[in-house]
């Protein structure tokens, strides 16, 4: 439910933004805030007024963008304060989509070098037809997992499962 009523409000967004870029730089930084527990118990507070929530949320922006201050108003007044990360999400996806680029994330037990990972960028580049950016992350498994999770694309090398084929095949060609 949370996410429609997310795609609702991006889209509106979008439709009267003329700087989408920008405006998902700042909610970008402001979702990462809001995401800390502190924040979010205080925008889901029953106890807190609105007007007080979208106060402290319009303190840390700029008034130069008044778009983004007054989609932060309409948010506070709807009581929707605490759906900005699930709206930037949207947003990101959206913008994603449009440019054709994606973020996806490789993990290994060990880190692989730049020119291994530029190898498997362009591979999933020819696969995909999209630009994806891998960002690495240590993990115990024996072998590699790249997803991207935008695009539904999960793969994964294990050794472990590379054994168990080859010893399956052995069997069957005795």
């Amino acid at each position: 439910m949370e996410e429609l009523i997310a795609k609702r409000y991006a889209q509106a967004l979008s439709s009267v933004s003329k700087d989408l870029p920008g405006i998902l730089e700042v909610l970008n930084v402001l979702s990462e805030v809001i995401s800390s527990s502190e924040i979010k118990s205080t925008l889901t507070s029953p106890i807190i007024s609105s007007e007080s929530k979208t106060a402290m949320i319009l303190s840390a922006l700029s008034d130069d963008d008044t778009t983004l201050v007054n989609f932060i108003k309409i948010l506070g007044e709807n009581r929707r304060l605490d759906l900005i990360p699930a709206i930037t999400k949207v947003l990101n996806s959206d913008q994603q989509r449009v440019s054709n680029e994606y973020e996806g994330v490789l993990k290994s037990a060990s880190s692989l070098d730049e020119a291994t990972l530029a190898n498997l960028e362009e591979t999933l580049k020819k696969y995909t037809g999209s630009t994806i950016k891998l960002r690495q992350e240590k993990s115990d498994l024996d072998g590699v997992r790249v997803s991207v999770d935008d695009l539904g694309i999960e793969v994964n090398f294990s050794k472990q499962r590379v054994k168990e084929q080859l010893i399956d095949f052995i069997k069957k060609s005795l």
